[in-house]
């Protein structure tokens, strides 16, 4: 295991995570439903396609972690986590900015791939929304080095991540036919 690099402040650590994580997700509720009518110059929905690619990323740097730790190779096992959160604020940008500037995209399919659309999308949306308090108290029980508390709750945390991520790509790609 590798030495905290934090000194454990729990109380104050709750704080800050809870606060940045409801500014998070207000920010992406109130900027999702504002529109801003601007020429970028170039099509905006070149943000869903990074949020995609970023989303990717996260998930080979997810399983790469898990690889890693499995393995015990730690210092390797937190360079690809903090290079995951690190992604994942990368994507949050470009999540708001292509919310801010592109329209509403209805889903056009039908049938059976309609249905799995809207059965993912409607997993994805609340466990997307969820997951970042539980991202960042894992990586802050990591960094205090309070080993058995990090496993516990990455159990949960890392699966739901994942998910989050590669439904992220699915999503992409079935709405992305539908983009104008």
């Amino acid at each position: 295991m590798l030495p905290a690099v934090w000194q454990k402040n729990d109380a104050k650590a709750r704080v800050l995570i809870f606060t940045f994580s409801a500014i998070v997700f207000a920010a992406v509720v109130i900027l999702g439903r504002i529109q801003v009518k601007v020429d970028l110059g170039f099509d905006v929905h070149l943000f869903a396609r990074i949020n995609a690619f970023i989303n990717s990323g996260v998930a080979l740097l997810l399983l790469g972690g898990l690889f890693s730790v499995k393995s015990k190779n730690y210092l390797l096992h937190k360079r690809l986590m903090m290079a995951a959160m690190i992604l994942s604020v990368l994507f949050l940008l470009s999540y708001i900015a292509h919310h801010l500037f592109a329209a509403e995209t209805p889903f056009g399919g039908a049938g059976t791939i309609r249905t799995v659309y809207y059965l993912i999308l409607f997993t994805h949306i609340p466990l997307a929304g969820l997951i970042l308090p539980f991202i960042l108290f894992s990586a802050y029980r990591a960094l205090i080095g309070d080993w058995p508390a990090h496993r516990k709750l990455v159990r949960y945390t890392w699966p739901i991540w994942f998910y989050v991520a590669v439904t992220g790509v699915i999503v992409y790609c079935l709405i992305s036919p539908y983009y104008q």
